[in-house]
């Protein structure tokens, strides 16, 4: 009786452990094509098909690379489709996926290439084309960014260009891979996409993620210029909302701090220069308007030391100072002292208010 109640358990435990191993085996087994022998399946169980299922699935694969030698590409993608959709388990599937978005790519039908390779990583998870896979899906929406256009209506029509499409499928490997190296291209290329269709908040937006989710990644400094210069694209002048001028600022300083070997410094340089001249001359529009305009001298004293804050060491800099002397002057009711312009030249003054 002891014996007995022991025995059944190991038995089970013994079974469980045959099965786990022959599971293990199928996951490592790999097909093999060969002309002479068709589809083989080398180094694990058999496909967990078998009799008429399992040699009409291998039919079907033999078939489909029949076309594909031949150059029928959109033949043989189709083809293997059929095979998932028939014997969706069977151990030729994720290899008969991932050949029809082969097919469909080299016959410029990127988005079916594209769904095809999406299912394979959907279905399939622990395919041993990944790498492979997200490789050939950057491929597709780098070329549909660059204009490629989709073929539809049987696969002989080019249609129109997909740049838009293109931004949702860099979106789609960034989720499928964030910790690839095709991560950080993928956010280059979606914020270069919005800057061409004028979309710049997206941009903005899609190198804020790269600077904060891959700071060690190669394109990050480039990131942080175009950060500085996007910005700049925002700014209307000194008359105006001064956010992004103080944003650009901000991410030219920190491009020149963290990268100061990079050889784009000179154009940080520049861009930081011409923000703050901005930003200066700004509080200079305020400071004169409280000053000329409603006798405030406390304000313009404010923004008048608010202008050379800005920007010390610039001309706007030190008209300001000389602004200074002259509120000083009219508050104690002493002579105003002249000063210069600024600029060589006196332009007409724009109002704020």
């Amino acid at each position: 009786m002891r014996f007995s109640s022991v025995r059944p358990p190991v038995a089970l435990g013994v079974l469980a452990a045959g099965l786990l191993l022959l599971t293990v085996d199928s996951a490592r087994a790999d097909l093999v094509w060969s002309p002479q022998t068709g589809w083989t399946i080398e180094g694990g169980a058999l496909s967990g098909l078998s009799g008429e299922e399992g040699r009409n699935a291998l039919d079907l694969m033999n078939k489909a690379r029949t076309s594909e030698e031949n150059g029928s590409l959109r033949r043989a993608g189709k083809t293997y489709e059929q095979v998932v959709k028939k014997y969706p388990n069977s151990i030729y599937s994720p290899e008969a996926l991932y050949r029809a978005g082969q097919a469909f790519l080299a016959h410029k039908e990127f988005f079916r290439s594209f769904e095809d390779f999406q299912n394979v990583l959907n279905n399939y998870p622990n395919t041993k084309r990944f790498n492979e896979i997200i490789g050939e899906q950057y491929h597709i929406a780098s070329a549909l960014l660059g204009g490629a256009r989709n073929r539809f209506l049987f696969g002989m029509i080019p249609g129109f260009q997909s740049r838009e499409r293109a931004l949702g499928y860099f979106e789609v490997i960034l989720s499928n891979a964030p910790y690839s190296d095709y991560a950080p291209l993928a956010l280059m290329n979606i914020a270069n996409g919005h800057q061409k269709f004028d979309n710049i908040p997206e941009a903005i937006n899609a190198l804020d993620r790269m600077i904060n989710f891959y700071p060690q990644s190669l394109l990050t400094p480039d990131a942080y210029l175009k950060l500085g210069q996007t910005n700049v694209s925002l700014v209307d002048g000194p008359a105006y909302d001064q956010t992004s001028t103080r944003d650009a600022i901000t991410y030219f300083e920190d491009f020149m701090i963290l990268f100061p070997g990079d050889p784009n410094i000179p154009v940080a340089e520049k861009g930081l220069a011409d923000m703050k001249t901005v930003l200066a001359d700004s509080k200079m529009k305020m400071a004169d308007f409280y000053f000329y305009k409603r006798d405030n001298y406390t304000a313009a004293r404010v923004f008048y030391n608010e202008a050379i804050t800005a920007y010390p060491d610039s001309p706007i800099a030190a008209v300001a100072r000389q602004r200074l002397e002259q509120v000083e002057a009219k508050a104690a009711g002493k002579p105003v002292p002249a000063s210069t312009p600024v600029g060589e030249k006196k332009k007409k003054r724009f109002w704020l208010f």
